[in-house]
């Protein structure tokens, strides 16, 4: 496993470095939602009108000092794969803030990976089978390239922030 978690860092770091797309795709469902699958980043969500409710969960919220300074303590010694769906109402709620997090703490984009699933909970490439994801979001926390721990939609406590918190102790 951890040479499956070395390289996936590997390809998401040089597809950045080299200024090439993120690979994924985009589509339109029969219930007029934008899915998209594949590797993508926040960027994604942020720039893309379809996704209007990025914008409002991402500023509503504000971390506790204790998950801030959690955060910012694994600056630089964690690695984080998210998935996520953008058709999923738990993926919407919770990512956004999530990513505001990051930004907040000072953790580098270079440090996560985002992986987009479609309905049934696939990606491209079979990444989420590799994991064996099976709700979303689902935050996993890295360390050396091997799994601390993570954090599936709300939590066992629906305090998320906090858990993840726990593992980067």
């Amino acid at each position: 496993m951890k040479k499956i978690h070395s390289l996936i860092f590997t390809i998401v770091a040089f597809s950045h470095a080299a200024g090439a797309q993120t690979p994924y795709t985009s589509s339109v469902d029969n219930q007029k939602v934008t899915i998209l699958n594949g590797i993508i980043t926040k960027y994604a969500l942020e720039n893309n009108p379809a996704f209007s409710w990025y914008a409002g969960n991402h500023s509503a919220y504000a971390p506790s000092p204790a998950v801030l300074n959690a955060m910012e303590s694994a600056k630089g010694k964690f690695q984080f794969l998210l998935f996520g769906g953008t058709w999923c109402s738990d993926t919407q709620f919770i990512l956004p803030k999530f990513f505001n997090l990051q930004e907040k703490s000072g953790i580098a984009d270079k440090d996560i990976s985002f992986f987009a699933v479609d309905r049934s909970k696939q990606t491209l490439g079979n990444m989420a089978g590799t994991f064996k994801i099976t709700n979303v979001p689902t935050i996993i926390v890295l360390k050396d390239g091997k799994e601390v721990g993570r954090v599936i939609e709300y939590g066992k406590t629906g305090k998320w922030d906090e858990e993840l918190a726990e593992l980067l102790k």
